[in-house]
């Protein structure tokens, strides 16, 4: 006997996805019109006061990303020989709530001018900075600092310091301004989240985290739930969107959906349709958003050919402009008595125990805390864009140069081994990470199959097939790795996760060792066979940061555009996207605050189309 949820024929709203943005939409809709019949239909489960999506540490992230987690949806790009022969694997969500229900919750904005690009560059009026800020604003409630002009006080999500101030966190800031002469470490009064920020250590990176109980913050939780007891708002879990359907005047009327059989194994096999009386808002991510178009006939028609899809409307725009920001992880070893995430990530039983029976308690510990406590936005110095090289000299004149709060690349410590820690030696392990935040690299995202909702996608990452992506990388692996080394609870280099110098080189690993180098030992001179072995390195290991975006741009159609600035599709009625995948640049951050600027955004202009008012 067959089972599934049970939903109605038609709804006034249909949202084609359920992550960050969807939420943050239909919880302002449901609580200003109560009466809006809302649908979500999300191809993931429910993520209603589960421990794995509510508890914050990063043992619970990395269960999310396991290869048979039902919470992501795992894509392999094509290989490319940028990035050594490999496959990049790239996790998109696929839960209620998206990335804020599973990922790192790191609390982090965009620069100002990254939002005026959209508006100016893009000709996307309202979408610049004076008009995203406050939306910033409404969303949060800060729990840091009060009355700090650029950030709110009352809104559906929190933010704090987390948990706990690990020792790793702790020394790295001191090693940092040791170090690092050019850049200073904020204090308490500072905030390195006022949109205009760079080049200063953070004194503590803020997560997505309520002080009280040590929970995610997350927007199903805030948004999504609180309204289904009160409202007409409805939420089907494990529903595969397969297309858009239009009437006769080219409007969407309803949607295809079938039952994801991973989830709901006793299913039908069955198409259902619903129908959508006012909108139908497609809201998939960058992954399953251009993929819904596609299958709905919308799209380049050499690509929708090659499926044996019918062009309904010519936007070749759809699924390309793919980008990420390209992360590489070092491995380094730290002292016994540093507080790391090690034994949480791999279940030793005495620590999860310790550990969970503190954050049930006090909502304080290492569970209430993702594992970041350091980072940096850079922008180099004169002296160190000579270090860069020539090939990235005219990208910085022509984009950075002129944009004073645009930083180039990210620096993070991670109190663990961003690795496999299973196949690990015993003992602790911290990690420094760095990213390229605007790559110049696209790539694109298109369907395989015009019925088969879970075929592999048709995807190329794009990663580090311009050189201008790798110089300021191999800069970065340098700057790091000095930080690294004065840390006072440094005890060497975990060497797999490092470039494999030659054993004469100044540069060779530090295996084992009792203590940091001293805060002026001079800095490692690196051979030109040094900086060969780390750009091997760097695209041997380059991976995803796990921030899609692009593949539906907010531009002009005649750019490659597909959703004007009201997030229109172009050439049909009464579909909308509206997630990450409409951002037309990159942003200098973690992509969770603009996830729900855009959600933000898009219910006020909703809200403004259908007559709701209070949102």
């Amino acid at each position: 006997m067959s089972w599934s949820p049970a939903f109605d024929s038609e709804y006034d709203l249909i949202f084609a996805g359920g992550g960050t943005a969807a939420g943050v939409i239909a919880g302002r809709l449901a609580a200003a019109a109560p009466d809006l019949r809302i649908l979500i239909l999300e191809a993931g489960p429910v993520t209603r006061n589960l421990l794995s999506f509510t508890q914050p540490g990063p043992d619970r992230v990395f269960e999310h990303l396991a290869p048979d987690s039902t919470t992501v949806r795992l894509h392999a790009s094509k290989p490319s020989t940028a990035v050594g022969g490999r496959e990049i694997v790239v996790p998109s969500a696929q839960c209620v709530g998206g990335g804020s229900s599973i990922g790192f919750s790191m609390y982090m904005r965009a620069s100002k001018s990254d939002y005026d690009d959209w508006e100016t560059g893009y000709k996307n009026p309202g979408w610049g900075s004076a008009d995203l800020i406050p939306l910033l604003k409404k969303s949060e409630t800060y729990q840091v600092q009060p009355n700090l002009p650029t950030h709110g006080y009352s809104g559906p999500l929190k933010v704090s310091y987390g948990g706990i101030f690990t020792s790793i966190g702790q020394h790295f800031l001191a090693a940092a301004q040791a170090f690092d002469k050019e850049r200073q470490v904020a204090t308490d009064g500072a905030d390195p989240n006022d949109l205009t920020s760079v080049n200063l250590y953070a004194v503590r990176l803020l997560p997505w985290i309520s002080a009280e109980s040590g929970t995610r913050s997350d927007v199903p939780h805030n948004y999504i739930y609180p309204r289904e007891l009160n409202s007409k708002l409805t939420v089907i879990p494990a529903a595969q969107v397969k297309r858009v359907i239009f009437d006769q005047n080219n409007r969407a009327s309803g949607v295809e959906f079938v039952w994801n059989r991973q989830l709901l194994a006793d299913a039908d096999r069955s198409v259902h349709t619903v129908k959508a009386t006012r909108l139908i808002v497609v809201s998939a991510g960058a992954f399953g958003s251009p993929g819904i178009l596609e299958r709905s006939g919308i799209g380049s028609p050499k690509v929708l050919a090659k499926v044996g899809v019918e062009t309904r409307v010519d936007l070749p725009g759809v699924g390309e402009g793919y980008q990420d920001h390209n992360a590489v992880y070092l491995g380094y070893k730290t002292a016994d008595e540093a507080n790391t995430h090690d034994h949480i990530v791999r279940k030793d039983a005495e620590a999860v125990s310790f550990a969970h029976n503190e954050w049930s308690t006090t909502g304080k510990g290492l569970l209430a805390h993702n594992s970041i406590d350091f980072a940096c936005k850079v922008r180099p110095t004169s002296a160190e864009l000579d270090q860069f090289g020539p090939s990235f000299r005219s990208r910085w004149d022509s984009y950075f140069a002129g944009k004073p709060d645009k930083p180039v690349v990210f620096l993070e410590a991670v109190n663990m081994l961003v690795s496999d820690e299973a196949a690990l030696p015993p003992g602790k392990y911290f990690s420094m990470g760095y990213m390229n935040l605007y790559p110049i690299a696209r790539g694109y995202v298109h369907i395989r199959d015009k019925d088969d909702v879970a075929a592999p996608t048709d995807f190329s990452a794009g990663f580090l097939e311009s050189a201008v992506d790798v110089a300021p990388l191999v800069w970065a692996y340098k700057h790091t790795r000095e930080i690294a080394r004065r840390l006072p609870l440094f005890r060497g280099e975990y060497a797999p996760l490092h470039p494999k110098f030659a054993p004469n080189s100044s540069a060779s690993i530090i295996d084992d060792v009792k203590g940091p180098v001293p805060p002026n030992a001079p800095r490692i001179v690196y051979s030109a066979a040094d900086d060969a072995e780390i750009e091997r390195y760097t695209r041997q290991t380059v991976r995803t940061l796990w921030h899609s975006l692009g593949t539906c741009p907010m531009k002009p159609r005649q750019d490659g555009g597909v959703v004007d600035p009201a997030l229109n599709v172009y050439g049909v009625k009464g579909l909308k996207v509206a997630d990450i995948s409409i951002c037309p640049a990159n942003i200098g951050s973690n992509t969770y605050s603009t996830a729900l600027v855009v959600g933000e955004k898009a219910a006020l202009i909703i809200a403004e189309e259908l007559g709701v008012v209070g949102v």
